[in-house]
């Protein structure tokens, strides 16, 4: 096995490859905190900031503002109430699955949309968006819930699950065991939304009769309170949550588990062996089977999701609420901006393929700083993130428009047989034994789901050392040996990232290093889309090996921590990259490692001077940039000022840097699926035939529910528009099933090149009796099309005497 493992290096050093050059336009790009809005938007018109990587307010949008400025809108953020249901000592009344159902009923959606939104949004009751490519297949469990604006019915449902537990309401408020029912919310006070949000949801539980004390904070206080508290503590009942995208997904394997499933650790407890844990075994297992690909047939992957969602909304520790229409704004002068379905502007493509008429881009952002810089757990937060994302380069990404997998800096062919069949996997094939702390050749009568031969586009890292397939596999062994089932008693186990590696070792049967730059990948994984098979299978490093190594070594010390979780349970730095005192430590251990000559058990067969030319190339990085963010995007991090509270990234002007400027300029612009005309009917006859005929941009598919008032789904359909133009055809039958009153349409419009909808909702009335029909609720087909038409149905007077009826409508737009 040695001879295999120096055979690999041979193949491994001799690296020799051509390259493009600079890949980006802009030299240097300053994220600066503005944490008011209004300034950072004048900053934005005066040309003192090129962009804004937060969303503004609509009421702060005036129409002067939209002809000074560029505005981009996108559907990335989404808000939540996470539910702390730990049981204690004391009494936590959202230890009671009723009570915090209940809350579903207490929440105004429409409110916050209305109200706090500016009806720049739509209500959300599931972890997917109306946006979401997913949603359409769990619409109608989504409706099933019927979820409405009842305090009354909300307040029903507790008072029976409380007086059921042993509470008592005397005067007004709940006591149990003579003591006042207490809850802490936490409210996020940094975001007026959330903060509106918080104030509401305190004021109606209090109404309720329990005693509501706030608690007010921001990310970081929330990293400490919520996500790094044990729930049995009870320092907080309810969150304000608020999430945005890093990118538009198609096939979302994540969203279930991350959003409702105790085994990824983003639920209360968050999987800190020491904490109360939340426990729900069951959606563990449907949201795993979704995450490892174990379904045979895009319907079985349909019936997954749905599974989990029913689950997880049933459960509601996590209660969704609505979703945001972000505005982004930049200044007229900035080209090139790439508006990610999900992430908006600030998606990694905009920052790389942006330009000005200077060589120096300001981006204006919220916070400079909230969580930890690390690859292993951090990066948990968008501020991070978006930084991050452009400097460092990925194998793989998602279109921003389509949601499916496509090349960065690897190419690669996909072998499967399907989901049943297997392929015969190489017995040369090797895997890192954990236990016996090598690797290991998978030996004869192997086999595997599917293969992948990814060709890597290696380049240098930012500390000038050449990338290589020792950081690929350093990277694997990582995987392997702090997912282990053993991991905690080898000191190599994090209790948020360590559960989420033992699900991906699952799938991985093992890998084989062809040449210095192709490596095949078999795992046990597959999916009908085989884009989605090589993003399972993707081993691209991150980071140089030797900074995982030593990142490793200082956790296992227990200097540092990987997760927020263990770095408050063992009261040590959550290690972040970017913070000095953390790239000291680090630098310390790779100064001990040249000293002493030590080399990595997973890279025993290293040639000491290799190994000693990487841990001088990063001492000095460390020693130069005070960080340790060293990677291999086409910008590199150059400083961080906590007292001015900015961060510079450069271009990372290397020719070993393989994509050029422009290479996503591909990505500018995108044709948006639109509905341009529809006319509908406000009355309906139940009995008689409908036709709906409807406008649209050409090839485009639609999908329609008929729901009744109850959120019922009547009738559903698939239907194209390949020339533009569609109709909806209902018989007989079909519109006898209507309720006599008000029953509702949605139309969801999307198209091969982009898969945001645009949406359609209306309310309508169906009867049975004689009528001559009025005007129609209808769209003018014209080249501005409608993003979101809703007609609200808000009074019906169906007064039916012989043929006569009168009818009261209000219609009413919402923007998405």
């Amino acid at each position: 096995m040695k001879f295999v493992i120096a055979i690999l290096m041979i193949i491994i050093l001799s690296s020799n490859v051509v390259f493009s050059e600079k890949g980006t336009y802009f030299n240097q790009i300053k994220f600066i905190q503005y944490s008011d809005d209004n300034t950072a938007l004048e900053e934005v018109k005066n040309g003192n900031l090129g962009m804004y990587f937060s969303a503004i307010p609509s009421d702060i949008i005036d129409e002067k503002s939209r002809q000074d400025l560029k505005i981009f809108e996108s559907t990335g953020t989404s808000y939540s109430l996470l539910v702390n249901l730990a049981k204690s000592d004391k009494f936590n009344p959202f230890s009671i699955k009723d009570v915090r159902f209940a809350l579903n009923y207490l929440v105004n959606r429409d409110l916050i949309v209305d109200e706090l939104l500016n009806g720049y949004g739509l209500p959300m009751i599931s972890a997917y968006k109306p946006n979401d490519p997913d949603y359409l297949l769990i619409l109608n469990e989504l409706q099933s819930f019927n979820f409405r604006y009842d305090p009354s019915f909300a307040e029903n449902m507790m008072s029976n699950a409380l007086q059921s537990a042993g509470a008592q309401k005397i005067d007004g408020k709940w006591y149990y065991n003579s003591k006042p029912i207490e809850l802490t919310i936490f409210i996020r006070n940094d975001d007026p939304i959330r903060k509106s949000i918080g104030e509401i949801i305190s004021s109606q539980l209090q109404e309720i009769g329990f005693t509501v004390s706030k608690d007010y904070g921001d990310l970081t206080k929330a990293f400490s309170v919520v996500y790094g508290s044990n729930p049995a503590d009870l320092k907080w009942s309810i969150y304000t949550e608020a999430w945005s995208m890093s990118g538009f997904v198609k096939y979302d394997s994540v969203m279930t588990a991350q959003m409702y499933s105790p085994w990824f650790s983003n639920m209360p407890g968050f999987n800190n062996p020491s904490y109360w844990n939340y426990q729900n075994p069951e959606i563990d297992s449907v949201s795993q089977a979704i995450f490892v690909g174990n379904f045979t047939s895009e319907s079985e992957r349909t019936n997954l999701i749905k599974k989990a969602v029913l689950l997880g909304v049933e459960d509601s520790v996590r209660i969704f609420l609505a979703c945001k229409t972000d505005q982004y704004v930049t200044n007229k002068k900035i080209q090139g901006v790439i508006n990610d379905f999900g992430a908006g502007i600030t998606s990694r493509f905009s920052l790389i393929n942006s330009r000005s008429d200077s060589d120096i881009l300001k981006v204006g952002v919220k916070k400079i700083y909230q969580g930890a810089w690390n690859p292993v757990a951090g990066f948990t937060d968008s501020y991070s993130r978006y930084i991050w994302d452009v400097v460092s380069d990925s194998g793989s990404y998602k279109n921003p428009y389509t949601g499916i997998t496509i090349p960065v800096r690897s190419t690669w062919e996909v072998e499967t047989k399907g989901p049943l069949a297997k392929i015969d996997v190489p017995s040369d094939v090797i895997l890192w034994n954990a236990t016996e702390q090598k690797w290991v050749q998978v030996g004869p009568g192997i086999t595997a789901t599917s293969k992948v031969t990814f060709h890597y586009d290696f380049g240098n890292w930012h500390n000038g050392q050449p990338m290589d397939m020792n950081d690929v596999l350093y990277g694997i062994y990582f995987l392997y040996q702090w997912g282990a089932n053993n991991a905690a008693e080898m000191k190599t186990f994090d209790s948020e990232f360590s559960p989420k590696a033992n699900q991906a070792i699952k799938t991985l049967v093992g890998i084989r290093v062809i040449d210095k730059n192709t490596i095949e990948v078999y795992q046990n994984f597959w999916h009908f889309d085989n884009g989605e098979i090589a993003d399972s299978a993707q081993v691209w490093p991150g980071v140089p090996w030797e900074i995982t190594y030593s990142m490793e070594k200082a956790v296992m010390d227990g200097k540092l921590a990987f997760s927020r979780s263990d770095a408050v349970n063992n009261n040590v730095n959550w290690l972040s990259l970017i913070i000095p005192d953390d790239a000291n430590v680090l630098e310390s251990y790779l100064s001990e490692f040249d000293k002493e000559k030590t080399m990595p058990v997973a890279l025993q067969s290293l040639n000491y001077s290799y190994a000693d030319s990487r841990y001088q190339a990063s001492i000095s990085w460390i020693n130069t940039h005070h960080n340790a963010v060293i990677s291999n995007g086409p910008f590199y991090l150059d400083s961080y000022s906590p007292e001015a509270r900015t961060i510079t990234i450069k271009s990372f002007d290397d020719a070993s840097y393989p994509l050029e400027a422009g290479h996503w300029a591909k990505f500018e612009n995108v044709d948006l699926p639109r509905i341009k005309n529809i006319d509908f009917p406000k009355v309906v006859q139940m009995g008689q035939n409908l036709t709906v005929p409807i406008t649209t941009t050409t090839n485009a598919t639609l999908y329609y529910y008929f729901t009744n008032s109850q959120g019922v789904v009547i009738d559903q359909n698939k239907i194209f528009s390949d020339n533009g133009t569609a109709h909806i055809f209902l018989n007989e039958q079909q519109t006898e099933k209507f309720d006599e009153g008000s029953n509702n349409l949605q139309l969801f419009v999307v198209s091969d090149d982009a898969y945001k909808p645009d949406i359609f909702r209306t309310s309508f009335l169906a009867t049975n009796s004689e009528f001559k029909l009025v005007e129609q609720n209808k769209t003018i087909g014209t080249e501005t099309p409608i993003n979101n038409y809703n007609v609200e149905l808000l009074v019906i007077l169906a007064i039916i005497l012989g043929s006569a009826i009168a009818v009261m409508m209000k219609r009413s737009k919402r923007r998405t």
